[in-house]
Formats: C-alpha cells, structure tokens, sequence
C-alpha cells in the first residue's frame, strides 16, 4: 500500500547512495552536506513511525522495510566512519552495533517462527541508544576525521550508544533464553 509514512521509508533507502556520494566528494562542504542528509534520513525515520501512528496507516510493507532502511542507513554510515577514522574509538562500537543488530535480527526472526515475537520487541532502551547513535553518527559525519572537541564528542556519543546496545541486547537475550535453552530449541 502508498502512503505517506511508507514513501518516506522508501526516501530514506534512497537518500542512502546519495549520502556515500556526498560523504566521498572532494570539498570542504562534503562532510556537512553527508551529515545533513543522514540528518535528514533520520528526521525521516521518525516521522514516518509518527504519521504511521497518527493516521492509523501502518502496513506490513512498512513494518518491513522500517527497520531494514534502519540498519541500512546507520550500518553504511558506521561503514563509512571506520574507513575515514581508522581507530579504535570508532571500529569498536561500530562493531558492536552492527553485530548487535545481526544478532537481533536473528533472534527476532526466530523468535517469530515460534510465535514469541512479542518478547523481543522493541524497548524504551532502544529509543535512547538510538538517539545517542544518531547524534553521534550526525556528529561525526559532520566533520572531518581529525581530533577536535566534536569528534571527541562523536566517540563519547557512539561508546554511549554501544554500551547501550550492550545492554539492550542482553535483555533481548534474556527474555528469550526460556525459548533458548528449552529442550529440542536448537538444531
């Protein structure tokens, strides 16, 4: 079904190609212009849950696609910084977010299989370790992969967000583990 709320998710799968193109041009103004679009990918992403809400148009295309041009979008962004920054402060928590969302993926898909999906749901956690992560990739993106007070504050940001995803992902795990470690669970 088109609607409002599910042509903005589709606009934030699309916005994706045109950010690595502005994060890789050759101009003072590209990391700016890369961070206002991820900006705008994200303002995206919350709109399109609230319209979805509000006007009662939630479909299971968008219930879909929402959480896929997520993870998109930050993955490609994470992506993006390790290669610019190539340190530690950085590759860690890039490397737990990204694996963390692998991890919850999985879960949840095989917790729906069993018809326990609901246990797995999204939590008021995740709604602070996003906001975290997306200040932080906005942050970061924003300038150039030299040390300054804003980078620091991208890196304190991003740790902030992994640690909370840390956090969230062993409640994920723990609500799940009767299922887990139940009799005949595993293959």
């Amino acid at each position: 079904m088109i609607n409002i709320p599910n042509l903005l998710t589709v606009l934030r799968v699309l916005l994706i190609p045109v950010f690595i193109l502005l994060f890789y041009l050759p101009f003072s103004w590209s990391y700016l212009a890369a961070s206002a679009v991820f900006s705008l990918a994200a303002i995206t992403d919350w709109l399109d849950g609230y319209l979805a809400r509000r006007w009662q148009q939630s479909t299971p295309f968008g219930a879909f696609l929402d959480p896929v041009a997520d993870k998109l979008m930050v993955a490609v962004a994470l992506v993006l910084l390790v290669e610019a920054h190539a340190n530690l402060w950085l590759s860690l928590p890039a490397a737990i977010i990204i694996g963390r969302e692998i991890v919850i993926s999985a879960l949840r898909e095989w917790m729906a299989e069993l018809g326990a999906r609901a246990q797995v749901a999204v939590s008021s956690l995740g709604k602070w370790k996003t906001t975290a992560q997306m200040v932080a990739l906005v942050i970061l993106l924003a300038n150039p992969p030299q040390f300054t007070l804003w980078v620091g504050l991208g890196y304190a940001l991003l740790l902030v967000a992994a640690g909370l995803t840390i956090w969230s992902m062993v409640q994920y795990l723990r609500a799940a583990w009767p299922h887990l470690s139940a009799p005949g669970a595993g293959k």
